[in-house]
């Protein structure tokens, strides 16, 4: 039997697109149909102790004219950077916030504002990489700069919060799993893969007010308390 070659083309033709509709039917009515799941949202956080510690100081100086106060300001603050070189503070972590030179007035009820001089100041601050160093250094500069040294604030922090970070993301995790599965018990389903995720990290935050106190030998200590590390996490755990 002889078999037209354009005939035969079409059939095949037609057999290839009935197959190539067929499978992308089945493809999008898969796709179609409605994923089920839970979302949950849950927050882990660790506790972790600082590991640096950042001190803001500043140097003044007061004058007649304000070129005298800028020049014995900055000779306070010479002393200042040389007491932190010695004690191991790389210049990166020194940095100046802000340098001030404005008059100073006494003001008396019965002469009114009296110019005293001029009042140069430079603040700066400073990263302790060692948090246990802090101390040591706090009576370092105090003792290089002397009256013109004041301590605005000494805070301590995380510098290296991966692991910190690891272990409140694990943490998440774990409490929106537990918490997806509860759900699906009460709904009596079964929990499978997780289908979504979104993370939101806080910055490491500080429960206690930093102080400062002297022990026996007479030294400053810095009490570093512990910071919390939290992570929150939106998850969806597909149901069946």
């Amino acid at each position: 039997m002889k078999i037209d070659a354009k005939r035969f083309t079409r059939i095949v033709a037609v057999i290839a697109l009935t197959a190539l509709v067929s499978t992308f039917g089945a493809q999008f009515a898969e796709a179609a149909s409605p994923v089920r799941y839970i979302s949950v949202s849950s927050i882990g956080t660790v506790k972790a102790e600082p590991d640096a510690v950042r001190l803001s100081a500043s140097v003044s100086a007061i004058a007649k004219i304000n070129k005298d106060a800028l020049s014995e300001a900055g000779a306070s603050a010479t002393k200042f950077r040389q007491a932190l070189a010695e004690n191991g503070i790389d210049k990166k972590d020194l940095r100046s916030t802000t340098l001030n030179i404005y008059p100073e007035y006494n003001y008396t009820q019965d002469g009114g504002s009296v110019l005293i001089g001029y009042r140069a100041t430079q603040s700066f601050e400073v990263v302790i990489r060692a948090a246990a160093t802090a101390g040591a250094i706090v009576d370092a500069v105090v003792a290089s700069a002397g009256d013109a040294l004041s301590i605005n604030a000494v805070t301590p922090f995380l510098i290296d919060s991966t692991k910190a970070y690891e272990a409140a993301r694990s943490s998440a995790v774990k409490n929106a799993k537990a918490r997806a599965r509860s759900y699906a018990k009460l709904l009596g389903v079964k929990i499978g893969k997780i289908i979504w995720l979104q993370e939101s990290s806080a910055p490491a935050t500080t429960p206690i007010v930093m102080t400062q106190a002297k022990s026996d030998s007479g030294a400053t200590e810095i009490d570093l308390g512990e910071q919390d590390v939290s992570v929150s996490v939106s998850t969806r755990w597909a149901i069946s």
